[in-house]
Order: structure tokens, then sequence, then C-alpha cells
């Protein structure tokens, strides 16, 4: 096993921080590549967002590529992503105060949250069971019971292995160890449906997450990737012939991500050299620094 990969954040010349990043690559059922901790166990958080997105696209054949992608996206709420969110909201069909994430006083709120494309889709995927959308985010609720099993099966575990939580939209997020996130994204375009859900993120990648993000840039530098990523560092991605990579800072830092990514991925023949360095900007928007991974 390698050591951790540790990332730099120098401000004018002089190293201020170090991130450590624990990484590891699946291929074939086994482990290919490792850097740090790849059995450390985490929460998949938004990472889990292809996967909970694979019961929607199996009920629902009436949804096309962008219904797909701004159910499985974290977004940041810009206008492109808020009228894609609004079109599945449509197709579901659901109202706005019907989604469960963002502040319970202020339903207006609701659509700009950065979940509320997995929340309209799972309010579809009600519709189209029959199911009762409300509490649609908690636990006992067939929508997060059809997500957890989907995760187990792709992980090759069992639900009741799966260490669960509350995530920050109100739904439920799982733990388990990156080589298994890993696994996870290397069956991901093999998996029902895996491939109509794939396919929709890499057409509209900047739906993902937003332009400068590095699930987002991965999938428009590298073609063929798949890439979502998660809160406090995550990062999963899915590559060509089944490749499946998992990457976690472990102090939670996302700036640290993209460095990271970059220097893996480059070590495993697929360089990703928009990803390389981060600038460090202030509140000018001056670069006094940059995120680098040590050489």
């Amino acid at each position: 096993m390698a050591d951790a990969i540790r990332v730099l954040v120098r401000r004018g010349g002089t190293v201020e921080a170090v991130h450590e990043v624990h990484a590891v690559a699946v291929q074939d059922g086994a482990v290919v590549a490792e850097a740090g901790d790849g059995g450390l166990v985490t929460f998949i958080r938004s990472s889990a967002k292809p996967v909970q997105a694979l019961p929607l696209a199996r009920a629902r054949e009436d949804l096309d590529d962008r219904d797909l992608a701004i159910a499985s996206s974290s977004h940041l709420a810009e206008p492109a992503q808020l009228e894609a969110v609004r079109a599945l909201l449509a197709k579901a069909p659901a109202r706005e105060d019907e989604l469960e994430c963002g502040p319970v006083d202020d339903p207006a709120a609701r659509v700009l949250h950065n979940c509320s494309g997995k929340h309209a889709g799972m309010l579809a995927l009600c519709r189209a069971r029959d199911w009762p959308s409300e509490g649609y985010r908690l636990p006992e609720h067939p929508v997060q019971q059809a997500a957890r099993a989907e995760l187990a099966a792709a992980a090759g575990a069992s639900g009741e292995e799966l260490l669960t939580a509350v995530d920050g939209c109100g739904a439920v997020t799982f733990a388990l160890p990156l080589e298994r996130m890993a696994h996870v994204f290397s069956r991901l375009e093999r998996l029902d449906a895996g491939a109509r859900v794939t396919a929709a993120m890499r057409a509209y990648p900047d739906l993902i997450r937003g332009s400068a993000a590095p699930d987002s840039t991965l999938m428009r530098a590298r073609p063929g990737w798949t890439a979502k990523g998660g809160a406090e560092g995550l990062m999963c991605a899915a590559g060509p012939g089944g490749l499946g990579v998992a990457l976690k800072v472990a102090d939670g830092s996302s700036r640290a991500v993209g460095p990271a990514l970059a220097a893996f991925l480059a070590e495993l023949g697929h360089p990703v050299d928009v990803l390389t360095v981060a600038p460090v900007l202030n509140s000018r928007g001056d670069e006094v620094g940059e995120v680098v991974t040590e050489s």
C-alpha cells in the first residue's frame, strides 16, 4: 500500500496547510491501486446519487438524459440546473413545495437546494410506483428502502451491513469502505439501467455540479468517464474497462479533491491536467497561491 496522497496549500510560496487523501482503484473485482487506506469507512454522501437514480431510470422510460442527469446531481442552483429540476418536477408530476430538502419554513427555497434534483427524482419514483410522497426522505419509506437495496447489491453487501445516518438534505446516507465504493463504480455502467444513467451524466456534465467542479471537469476532459463528488471531500468515478475509483480527503476539505484526483488518475494512466493545480484566490479574485500535490 502506498502512502496517502499529500496535497499542499501554498500562499506566496509558503505552505500553510496540508491535506491527506486516501484513494483506491478497483477493476474486475480486485484492487489495482491504492494510496493510504483503501479500507477507510466513510459516508458515500452524494456520490451515491447515480446509484439512487437507478430505480427511477427503470421505473420511468419517459425521462430523458437531462432528467436523469439532474436527478444524479449536486447542483449550484444555476439557471440551467434549476430549469432541469423544474422540468423533472413537471414530469413527475410534483410541486416544488413537496420537496423535502431545504428549509421547512420556506418551501419556495427548496428547489435551490443542491439536492433538489435527487429529491425531484424521488418524487417521480413515488408517482411511478404509487407510493405516498410524504416522508419519502425517511428510512422506512419505500424510496429509501429501494436505494439501500440498490447500493448494497452494487457493493456486494447486505442491506443490514450498511451503516446509515441522515444526509445534509434529510434523506438517508450510507457508510462503507472506500474499496467498496470503488467496486460500486467499477460496476456502475453494467448495473440494470446503469448505462442509461451514466450516459445521461456524461451528456450533461455541467448539470452534475458545475463547470469548475472536479467531477464535471473530469467528465468533460476524459470521454468515457463518469464522476460524482460527495460532501466532506469525497469523489467517486467510473472509467473505461470497468475501472472504479474512490477518493477521500481525510479532513473533509473539498479544495484538495481536484489535485489529488489528478495525481491518482495520472498514476493509473488517465491524466487530467486541468485538475493538477487549483488556484487560491483572495476576495478580490486575485490568484495568491495554489493547491497542488506534494512532488
